[in-house]
């Protein structure tokens, strides 16, 4: 084998041990009986279940600037963008600089769309359809990698008590 092959094997090898990692910290890194904070969210399914520490964008200058001109994204990391009603959510990537995945998430804290893989610096409208009352941005890849799904729930503070999961819910 030549020292290139070594190389890009070595390089293939690392990669794959910082994506198992990275999953294995969104994973178990966190007890799910903390307590839900505007600064966490917690996901559950059929999959199993993960926490992301979140940045909340819940108002309109945060919500226009999101994740853009970031270079990385820890991977246990997110934004949830909270609209003070449900709507028809449409976002797109302009000035984003790492793929992301889309939760698009009901007023129940239902998933209702995932939108995987989105492209950095692309401009095509990304439609999470109505009825829209958050958003979850991710890591690109990581809700196939963890296997949320649509259907899964989530849990935060902006949801309140009718939600599918609510807060004071184990």
């Amino acid at each position: 084998m030549g020292k290139r092959d070594q190389q890009r094997q070595h390089t293939g090898w690392r990669r794959r041990l910082s994506a198992f990692l990275a999953l294995l910290a969104v994973i178990a890194a966190t007890p799910l009986a903390a307590a839900c904070t505007d600064g966490s969210v917690d996901l559950r399914g059929g999959w199993g279940q993960a926490r992301f520490t979140v940045e909340l964008a819940d108002d309109p200058a945060e919500r226009s600037r999101g994740l853009m001109f970031r270079e990385t994204l820890p991977a246990s990391h997110g934004m949830l963008f909270v609209y003070d009603h449900p709507q028809h959510a449409v976002f797109w990537m302009k000035n984003t600089l790492i793929p992301l995945d889309m939760l698009f998430i009901d007023p129940q804290g239902r998933v209702r769309r995932i939108h995987e893989n989105a492209i950095p610096h692309d401009t095509t409208q990304i439609d999470g359809g109505p009825g829209v009352l958050a958003v979850l941005e991710i890591n690109g890849g990581l809700s196939r990698r963890l296997g949320i799904t649509e259907g899964s729930v989530l849990r935060h503070p902006a949801f309140g008590p009718d939600a599918a999961w609510p807060c004071d819910a184990p």
